[in-house]
């Protein structure tokens, strides 16, 4: 039996690692053809050919820092099929104190929401243009309305308080489109953003450790627990959910242990 997802086009921006790459893998299991993006040829070939054996997959190479890569690639997204479902979720985690962050730092998060708000526009007027009821899911984050004293995350907080702002003025001007536009807020989830700041995946693993405790229910998130909630926010199940900000965070946004 069909389900509402197949025969659809998904594009996950960040669909090479992490939860980007665990929402990709969720979609095409059912029956979603997906287009995973990311800065690095290596990482989206890499993306591609393990995510190839869950269904119909292509990868495309684009870092949102760079301007130029971001027109290109919206060039490009004007010669293929429409997209049915849009996944912001490329980001990096570097905390650092406010008065030891540099313009580089600024730029190096701002830039990537300059990269989210005009692909999301172009991914949208083709939407509007070929009458598709789309979705689109942000990546937020717990930090873009809770400050840590230990994480002091300035540059990351305001880029990730600015995408949730978005999400929720996009849902307000595309409702009459019938274009959802939800994000996620997760806490502490074990990728591998943490891998360089460690200084390995081994110590990285020692870090999450530590941080178990702090969630309510214990323990930390995993990106397939990230993907089931852009999945359902994605879905026609959630038809009548639009502008929302999900708390997916073991319970740290109800308070921390």
């Amino acid at each position: 039996m069909k389900t509402a997802f197949e025969g659809k086009n998904a594009l996950v921006i960040g669909g090479s690692s992490g939860m980007g790459k665990a929402t990709a893998q969720l979609l095409l299991t059912k029956g979603v053809k997906v287009t995973i993006a990311s800065k690095s040829p290596d990482s989206v070939a890499a993306g591609v050919a393990e995510l190839k054996k869950y269904g119909q997959v292509e990868g495309w190479t684009v870092d949102l820092r760079k301007p130029q890569q971001v027109d290109e690639f919206i060039q490009h997204l004007d010669k293929v099929p429409p997209f049915h479902y849009l996944v912001n979720a490329s980001g990096f985690f570097a905390p650092k104190p406010f008065v030891d962050s540099t313009a580089e730092d600024y730029a190096s998060f701002m830039d990537i929401n300059r990269g989210f708000f005009f692909i999301t526009q172009a991914i949208v007027k083709r939407m509007q243009k070929e009458g598709i009821a789309g979705s689109i899911v942000n990546i937020g984050s717990y930090w873009a309305t809770h400050a840590v004293k230990g994480t002091p995350t300035s540059t990351y907080t305001m880029a990730k308080a600015g995408l949730h702002a978005l999400t929720q003025q996009l849902a307000m001007e595309l409702a009459p489109d019938k274009i959802r536009v939800n994000a996620i807020a997760p806490g502490i989830v074990e990728t591998g953003v943490l891998d360089e700041l460690a200084g390995s995946r081994e110590s990285a693993k020692e870090v999450y450790k530590g941080l178990n405790a702090i969630h309510p229910l214990g323990r930390n998130g995993q990106p397939s627990e990230i993907a089931s909630a852009v999945t359902y926010l994605l879905s026609d199940e959630a038809a009548w959910i639009t502008g929302a900000i999900w708390a997916v965070d073991g319970g740290m946004s109800a308070g921390r242990s």
